[in-house]
């Protein structure tokens, strides 16, 4: 069996035995659909190539402010991170990406890459919507609280909201 075989079939009882949702849309290639706490769920894009396991994962936009410091945050959590890394694309949106030689995927290999995956979207998606996002989430529970609507989705972030003076 070659290393593209042997990678394709690991990829497939990985994701089977993690009971993962998950789609083929084409030979080697693989959209999983990881669980989340903060963020409800990451998409990750698998590709078996012919020399590389590829993966790719969407986080947050571009942030609307504090660009700059959104990237020096990323970069020293990339210090942190086994595997992944933080990814701009042309449009300013995050993602998670890594490349693995095809001789080193394994079981356990992939298993953790999935694992850093949902670490690095979903572990850090709430610091990343308070440095990018914050006058934006200001505004939402503003104009919740306008509507009486809930404001329960935005209390991970309640030291943003000003509060009146008593």
């Amino acid at each position: 069996m070659g290393d593209v075989e042997q990678a394709t079939r690991v990829v497939e009882d990985v994701l089977k035995d993690a009971e993962l949702e998950w789609e083929s849309p084409g030979a080697g290639t693989y959209v999983v659909k990881l669980p989340g706490t903060r963020k409800l769920s990451t998409t990750v894009s698998l590709i078996v190539g012919r020399h590389t396991l590829s993966l790719n994962a969407f986080v947050i936009r571009r942030p609307d402010e504090n660009e700059a410091g959104v990237h020096r945050w990323l970069l020293e959590r990339n210090l942190k991170l086994f595997g992944v890394g933080y990814a701009v694309d042309r449009l300013g949106d995050i993602y998670v990406a890594a490349r693995l030689p095809l001789a080193a995927v394994t079981p356990e290999e992939t298993d953790r890459l999935l694992g850093q995956v949902l670490e690095a979207a979903d572990g850090a998606f709430n610091t990343l919507l308070e440095l990018g996002f914050a006058s934006a989430i200001r505004k939402e529970h503003a104009w919740r609280v306008s509507r009486g609507e809930s404001t329960r989705n935005l209390d991970a972030f309640s030291h943003l909201i000003e509060r009146p003076a008593d």
